[in-house]
């Protein structure tokens, strides 16, 4: 008898739910009639085992800006569970009439209902009704959903007597546990209903674009017909499939009448309009984000961080599963100008990238992060194209590549060292034509790494000198300058410095402690520098860059992350920085180029133009912008090209990054007052004397006067503007370590007139100077020293 009434279930066609009709409601009597004790028989459904395992459901984790909105989703499987209050009236109605529709009155295993379905299918020729009870179903659903492997998940769907027996079991002793809204609510969550959408949320929202909570009886009836045959009613793979799954919603609308939960009348109104579909793509991870170099850095943020797992394994399956929350700091008014300052200069397409970060003082807070390319794989997957995916903007422990060599940006880093060991505003020392760093440099480990063979010229490329004071040699961007400063206050001390400040290189090697150290010759990324410059606005508190605020787990927990700060600077110093670097915009590399309220920062050209960037910042928010070629900077340095339609002679600091800086930290800030820095305290830092300067700027006003005559109209080189020549006004490129010798430009340039007012201090020495530091009485003077 059993193994008759087995054949003629497989003859039927019988699969899935139904199979499990004469395992759940015919194996009990069958199996005792053939010989077996009754107590024994009586014991498999008496002597319940413990509710199956549940492992929670994988969740979609979810990325929101600081407002709220979301930006960007991870799934392993595209899920939203929600309660049951969430899920509309008319999606419990269907899903219960049509998978089993004696759910409120049967205790788990429905042999009624089952035998019914037996009946109904048989004599339609298919399958038009459930015969495991939805406590079934989620007993199956839940053993796959616990297995690891693909071997486990097929043996979870394994059709057999035995599994079959064990799902009925389980499923009673489910019903000991939970009420019945507690398990039609599971159920909705963990079923799958095609097109990638497992639960009634992602699902309502995949096929209609609407929530759980808002399907209309059309909708919850088509949805409903998906659950039993998925794949085949699958609306995303073609007409086909949409024209099996409206059939199923017939049915369902059908089956709904039938059971009086909607009149006749409503089920044959509602079967003459169409299925409505409105697929909405879900797509998952970074490139399906509006900000997607920002997503890779968060993404990177927690794979790599312990806190989200013990391994990297555990933290990808926390992310993909976890359903988590994360709040991010990013500001989509700080995005939108960062990428459209980028787009109006360098187009995608274009071989040079500009990237950009902005980042807020005193938090570290990440409120922009974007890149002149669309982020993902070029077109047949071509190394070079509109795409990329690397982040351009961040360094490769997010997701980035080598960086740039930072170029000048670098001497600010000397500039703190400096005013930290008491040298003072006007302090300064005459430079030779040129400079060969042939002693008097130790890495922080003591051994020299001078560089006798290395020879280090100024940045007009003329092979003059002259006395130089802190100011000015930084307005000015004066490399011999800036190479004797870093001597005489310690190379090593400078890296301290800029180690203190968050300074580490792109590619996760060690800074490379080398005289040209303070010329910036490690490969950075903007996100490190701009996080470094936001110290200086913070009045030296420096501040680990911060992407995710907030973590969400999935039942409601918020954990909020605070920020990684710690004053590293002596506040005062940062202030003295600020002043000095504030000159930049008033009277050096950027003349001429404004945001309209208080701010500082320094360009950053390299030796031979393989890079240029900008960092700056406000009180209220720090950037810094790079711009390389993205095949290699030493094979393809920036002179001579056309970026973004405009041609470039040579790009430097001031002509490209600057101006996207410009643009960007204006409309960024455009709501937020201005706000002054604090002023340097004058006794501490005012008083220096330079010898000879004064004569030497009259000098230089002089000859500048004699050659304005001759060119009346000339724009003064000092300003900053694009350039649509091959020369640009050039103070300020920096060098790499394996050429020091400057490229000339195609002409030099004067000094620029904004230096022409120097302070008064300049001309004598302070009565009241005292030196604050050992060094500052070992300075070179007015005569050239090689220590």
């Amino acid at each position: 008898m059993t193994s008759r009434l087995l054949s003629a279930a497989a003859a039927l066609g019988l699969s899935g739910a139904l199979g499990g009709v004469l395992v759940a409601a015919l194996a009990m009597p069958l199996v005792s009639g053939a010989g077996f004790a009754a107590k024994g028989a009586a014991s498999t459904f008496t002597e319940l085992p413990p509710p199956p395992r549940e492992d929670p459901l994988p969740e979609m984790t979810r990325l929101l800006d600081r407002y709220g909105r979301q930006i960007a989703q991870f799934y392993y499987q595209n899920r939203e569970s929600v309660p049951i209050d969430k899920v509309a009236p008319a999606m419990r109605q269907a899903i219960v009439a049509i998978e089993d529709s004696r759910f409120y009155e049967h205790g788990g295993v429905d042999i009624k209902g089952t035998l019914r379905a037996l009946i109904a299918n048989t004599q339609a020729g298919g399958i038009r009704q459930g015969g495991s009870s939805i406590t079934q179903q989620l007993v199956k659903n839940i053993m796959v959903n616990r297995a690891e492997s693909a071997h486990e998940r097929a043996l979870a769907r394994m059709r057999s007597i035995q599994r079959k027996i064990d799902e009925a079991r389980y499923a009673l002793a489910l019903e000991k546990k939970y009420s019945k809204q507690q398990i039609l609510e599971r159920y909705l969550n963990i079923a799958y209903f095609g097109a990638g959408a497992f639960g009634i949320q992602a699902a309502a929202r995949r096929f209609f674009g609407v929530d759980a909570a808002d399907l209309t009886l059309l909708q919850s009836a088509t949805l409903a017909g998906a659950v039993r045959t998925p794949y085949d009613t699958d609306p995303s793979l073609g007409r086909a499939q949409q024209a099996r799954l409206l059939e199923r919603r017939d049915i369902v609308l059908d089956r709904m009448a039938e059971l009086k939960m909607i009149t006749v009348e409503q089920a044959r109104a509602a079967a003459r309009d169409p299925l409505g579909l409105r697929m909405r793509g879900e797509p998952g991870g970074c490139e399906g984000s509006a900000y997607p170099y920002f997503c890779v850095y968060v993404e990177q943020e927690v794979l790599t961080n312990p806190a989200f797992g013990y391994t990297r394994a555990d933290r990808e399956r926390r992310l993909q599963r976890g359903g988590l929350t994360l709040w991010t700091s990013i500001d989509p008014a700080a995005q939108k100008a960062a990428e459209k300052a980028i787009a109006a200069r360098v187009a995608p397409r274009d071989t040079q990238v500009a990237a950009e970060t902005m980042v807020e003082p005193g938090t570290g807070l990440i409120r922009a992060m974007a890149a002149s390319k669309r982020y993902g794989r070029n077109p047949r997957d071509r190394k070079t194209g509109p795409r990329t995916t690397y982040n351009l903007a961040a360094d490769r422990a997010h997701g980035g590549g080598d960086g740039f060599q930072a170029g000048s940006t670098f001497k600010a880093f000397t500039l703190a060292t400096a005013l930290a060991q008491g040298w003072r505003f006007g302090d300064g020392f005459d430079t030779p034509g040129s400079y060969v760093p042939s002693s008097g440099y130790r890495d922080c480990a003591g051994k020299p790494v001078n560089a006798p063979s290395a020879t280090i010229y100024n940045a007009s490329g003329e092979g003059t000198g002259g006395p130089y004071s802190l100011e000015l040699g930084t307005w000015k961007s004066v490399n011999i300058f800036y190479m004797k400063l870093e001597r005489e206050v310690g190379l090593c001390n400078v890296v301290r410095t800029a180690r203190a400040l968050g300074i580490s290189r792109a590619d996760g090697t060690p800074l490379r402690e080398v005289p040209t150290f303070t010329l910036g010759v490690n490969e950075m990324d903007p996100t490190t520098v701009a996080a470094a410059f936001a110290a200086f606005a913070a009045r030296g508190r420096y501040c680990r860059p911060m992407a995710i605020t907030d973590i969400v787990e999935r039942d409601g927990t918020r954990t909020s992350v605070p920020p990684s700060c710690g004053e590293v600077l002596d506040p005062e110093v940062a202030d003295a920085v600020n002043h000095v670097l504030s000159g930049v915009f008033t009277k050096g590399t950027m003349h001429g180029q404004s945001i309209g309220r208080p701010a500082a920062g320094k360009t950053g050209t390299n030796n031979g133009y393989t890079s240029a960037w900008f960092a700056g910042y406000t009180p209220h928010l720090a950037s810094a912008v790079s711009v390389g070629d993205i095949r290699g900077s030493y094979r393809y340095p920036l002179t001579g090209v056309t970026i973004g339609g405009q041609y470039y002679g040579a790009v430097q600091g001031a002509s490209l990054p600057g101006p996207i800086w410009v643009d960007s930290m204006r409309s960024a800030l455009r709501d937020v007052p201005p706000s002054d820095f604090v002023s340097p305290d004058m006794r501490r830092f005012g008083g220096g004397f330079t010898p000879g300067l004064k004569e030497f700027l009259e000098r230089e006003k002089k000859h500048r006067d004699r050659e304005g005559s001759g060119h009346g109209g000339r724009r003064d080189a000092d300003h900053g503007r694009d350039h649509d020549t091959s020369q640009d006004g050039g103070h300020d490129p920096g060098h790499d370590t394996g050429r020091f010798a400057y490229q000339k430009p195609t002409h030099a340039q004067p000094v620029g007139r904004s230096h022409a007012r120097p302070p008064a201090r300049h001309g004598r020495r302070h009565k009241n100077h005292r030196p604050r530091h050992p060094a500052h009485r070992h300075r070179p003077g007015r005569v050239h020293e090689h220590r």
